[in-house]
């Protein structure tokens, strides 16, 4: 089952230093405070939509946005609008979330969430299904500071559906604690050494796509043929003990005990983590990894629509996407971001030269998607990946 929480505590936005990513650079920083207009855009400054209602709900995955009692984006959101706002830590895998909503969404019913965020894959399959409702586009109109790379997704040509919440990197997260040393390449995460102390995740494309990158294979063409040898690979790891686990977002508290000695793992996570603890950390392997969006979609019959605008709009600030990308340590949709932060100076303006956050060319080249797959291959990808993570 997804966890509401992590079993630790360690996110300190505007109270501790951020964390320093072994092997992919350096993520340093103590943001003490974070500048910019705090308010709503003028679209979305009334605390109540024609329906005078004054509620939202989303629902998103646990240590995904800054989360100060008095200063964190809720609490600012609440007072510059006068909406309440929910905010549920549910996800914990795609899959999993989308067998959960899937029976309720079905039936003609409504989940309880205004928003959600799945990652970038699953938003065509609920498209397809016709359970997301289009974005009222004119009531964001700080939809403007989107990256232009995202402004017209393959998974949503146009962005009529969705809006990239974070984007992220999926590499090794390793406890050096447990290893010694780094864990660099894919090469190191199947060494003899870690045996039955590593894991891998139930997201079948972020697990398979650094597979086939170790094979050779790019998955941004990823065909079943081309991932034949991922899937042996991984069968003869699991076969064999030296895969641990399959996890969700579960594996952090693995990897902070030890029971892990190596994971694959998300950038943002990770960099939380070593917030408390220096022998985590995280690396893009040498063979390439995998970059990903979580995005923003509002469900079929959500009761406040204009209200997830006003969210939207609001984390679509850059001074406010800012306070996010500092606490969450993932790669922000929003431009200006890093300017946000270098307006802060010291060491929060070290956050906007990390290669981690903000991509150069050369981490960008070590970046991959994974590709759109047919029907045929999606069925035959997902069978396959279950019938070996489910043993």
């Amino acid at each position: 089952m997804a966890r509401t929480a992590p079993l630790w505590t360690r996110r300190r936005f505007l109270r501790n230093s951020a964390a320093l990513l072994g092997g992919v650079g350096v993520m340093p920083g103590l943001l003490t405070a974070c500048g910019g207009d705090d308010s709503a855009s003028p679209a979305a400054r009334s605390s109540a939509d024609g329906s005078g209602s004054t509620t939202l709900t989303v629902d998103s995955w646990p240590i995904y946005i800054d989360d100060d009692p008095a200063e964190g984006t809720v609490a600012r959101f609440e007072a510059a609008t006068g909406i309440s706002l929910t905010w549920n830590e549910t996800i914990n895998d795609n899959n999993e979330y989308f067998a959960k909503i899937q029976p309720v969404l079905s039936d003609g019913k409504t989940i309880g969430a205004d928003i959600i965020s799945p990652t970038y894959w699953l938003v065509p399959r609920l498209v397809q299904l016709g359970w997301l409702e289009p974005l009222p586009i004119d009531a964001i109109p700080n939809r403007a500071n989107l990256l232009p790379s995202l402004k017209n997704p393959s998974w949503d040509p146009g962005g009529e559906y969705s809006l990239p919440w974070q984007t992220g990197i999926t590499g090794i997260a390793y406890n050096r604690k447990v290893t010694g040393k780094v864990i660099g390449s894919m090469a190191d995460f199947f060494a003899p050494a870690l045996s039955g102390k590593v894991g891998v995740l139930t997201e079948m494309r972020d697990t398979i796509g650094l597979l086939m990158l170790a094979d050779g294979q790019d998955p941004a063409s990823a065909t079943f043929e081309r991932a034949e040898s991922a899937f042996a690979r991984l069968q003869e790891a699991k076969e064999s003990g030296h895969i641990r686990r399959f996890t969700g977002q579960d594996y952090l508290d693995d990897l902070v005990a030890g029971n892990f000695a190596a994971c694959v793992a998300w950038s943002g996570d990770v960099a939380q983590l070593a917030l408390d603890n220096p022998d985590i950390g995280f690396a893009i392997p040498e063979e390439g990894g995998m970059r990903f969006a979580d995005c923003m979609v509002i469900p079929k019959g959500a009761a406040n629509i204009d209200n997830a605008a006003r969210f939207m709009d609001f984390v679509y600030n850059p001074a406010n996407a800012a306070r996010i990308t500092a606490a969450v340590q993932y790669i922000s949709p929003v431009q200006g971001v890093d300017e946000a932060l270098r307006q802060l100076g010291g060491e929060a303006a070290a956050l906007a030269d990390s290669t981690v956050l903000f991509p150069d060319a050369a981490t960008t080249s070590r970046l991959h998607v994974f590709g759109s797959l047919s029907e045929e291959d999606e069925a035959r990808f997902d069978e396959a990946f279950s019938a070996i993570a489910s043993v």
